[in-house]
């Protein structure tokens, strides 16, 4: 477990030594979009009863900001050292796939919850928010921050330059997640559009998250639960074959 370890450390390390950047930069961001999204529609959207907009909207915002961190932090810390070429000092150890997979993954994860637990803190100031089911907050959090961290680590396997990392991410990733209901709820949409969000693995991660707050979701948790479970064994399984495989890696 001493080359896992030492791998989980230095990936924490890589982001918070400059947490500025990887940290606050995104509660801001994230503070930005409850501040200008909740002052122009507080008063013209209502989700669900006796919720008001601004509450419905931080649960998205706070899941939101945990997918994109968690995809961001394993996506360049391997572009980054296969760019670089320092990625032979991860692979020249007897690491086993299981490890580098539990490393990226893991500090991945680290970095978009925390990212999430900043969001909520102060999003939190500016509205009332009640726990209805903590427990599905948890499952969903480290569920979601755990598929976009594997996720993250396929994208940084099969991209060779940051102008690939970047189409994966604007083309897959951010679309995926702003048509997820961040800031809507699917109800409010078309029946042509509400269909093809029940596609979209992302929508599954964001309402099981917001039921948790409210109780209240547009579909049933537990079938948001299997859907995000089976989502993560699926993408897990590709980079677990693709480290084992060395794809991109050692060839």
């Amino acid at each position: 477990m001493i080359g896992f370890q030492t791998l989980f450390y230095k990936e924490i390390l890589r982001f918070w030594k400059v947490a500025t950047q990887t940290i606050t930069a995104p509660i801001l961001t994230a503070m930005l979009y409850l501040l200008i999204f909740g002052h122009v529609l507080e008063a013209y959207v209502q989700v669900y009863d006796r919720i008001s907009y601004t509450a419905f909207l931080v649960p998205g915002l706070v899941m939101m900001s945990v997918l994109q961190n968690a995809f961001a932090n394993s996506s360049s810390s391997l572009i980054q050292s296969k760019i670089t070429g320092n990625l032979v000092f991860v692979l020249l150890p007897p690491l086993s796939h299981w490890e580098l997979f539990g490393a990226y993954v893991l500090a991945a994860a680290v970095r978009g919850l925390a990212v999430g637990v900043g969001v909520f803190a102060i999003t939190a100031w500016f509205t009332e928010l009640s726990f209805a089911a903590p427990w599905w907050i948890v499952i969903f959090g480290l569920l979601g921050a755990a598929i976009l961290g594997t996720m993250g680590l396929i994208a940084g396997i099969w991209a060779e330059k940051f102008d690939q990392l970047a189409a994966f991410q604007n083309f897959l990733i951010m679309p995926a997640t702003f048509l997820a209901g961040v800031f809507y709820s699917i109800h409010s949409l078309p029946p042509f559009w509400q269909t093809v969000s029940h596609f979209n693995p992302f929508f599954y991660m964001i309402d099981g998250f917001r039921y948790g707050f409210f109780g209240q979701s547009d579909v049933d948790p537990l079938l948001s639960f299997a859907i995000v479970g089976v989502f993560f064994l699926v993408v897990a399984g590709i980079a677990i074959g693709l480290l084992k495989t060395g794809y991109k890696l050692r060839h």
